[in-house]
């Protein structure tokens, strides 16, 4: 793999987070596949409200430039992943910044955690699950042939395994690194052989 051009990989944060903080949350797996990959990391153009105080008020030292991709209640600004919802305030202006950044950054080889309208040959996802956005549902009607890495967690607080699970069923042959952990991705001994497996095949793919 040394004589190997790495894989540029476009990184795409969570709710409430912005590109810095995912940096920053992301640097054991960094370190792992520092060799197989070069991770761009940018920021959604949605702005999420502060979160509440115990007594109510905006706390605004809380989440400082907390992002998001899209709401699922457009009038507050407020998204959560188990809402059934007919708002997708944001989406579009979401997609539009991925499509400036493959536009002045790209070509991309992959991506970590979003999907899009662009051209990319894989894809790893972290705690995925499928938007229950209704417009977002045509999304899932094909099978997606490209290759793609699940990781997730058993004890997921935040988007339960059986929801990651579900989203499986949207890919042709979806490789999964399941682990015992919560909402984070994991970066011990176990999972980097899972991810140099992975990124070793995509590089492979490329020649």
């Amino acid at each position: 793999m040394s004589n190997e051009q790495p894989l540029k990989i476009l990184c795409i944060h969570g709710y409430r987070q912005n590109g810095q903080v995912f940096r920053e949350r992301t640097g054991a797996f960094r370190k792992i596949i520092k060799k197989h990959a070069d991770l761009v990391f940018i920021t959604a153009p949605n702005r999420v409200p502060p979160l509440e105080r115990d007594g109510g008020a905006a706390d605004s030292t809380v989440d400082t430039d907390a992002r998001g991709w899209w709401f699922s209640r457009g009038e507050d600004n407020y998204y959560n992943p188990l809402d059934y919802t007919d708002s997708s305030k944001g989406f579009e202006d979401s997609l539009k910044c991925i499509i400036q950044t493959f536009q002045e950054q790209g070509p991309f080889d992959g991506i970590v955690a979003f999907t899009s309208p662009i051209k990319f040959d894989f894809a790893i996802f972290v705690s995925g699950f499928k938007s229950r956005q209704k417009e977002h549902g045509r999304f899932y009607d094909v099978t997606i042939e490209i290759p793609t890495l699940h990781v997730f967690g058993e004890t997921d607080q935040v988007i339960a395994k059986e929801m990651s699970e579900d989203l499986l069923q949207c890919y042709k042959e979806p490789m999964v690194l399941q682990h015992a952990g919560g909402h984070f991705i994991p970066a011990s001994s176990a999972q980097k052989k899972k991810y140099v497996e992975f990124l070793d095949l995509m590089i492979a793919r490329k020649k």
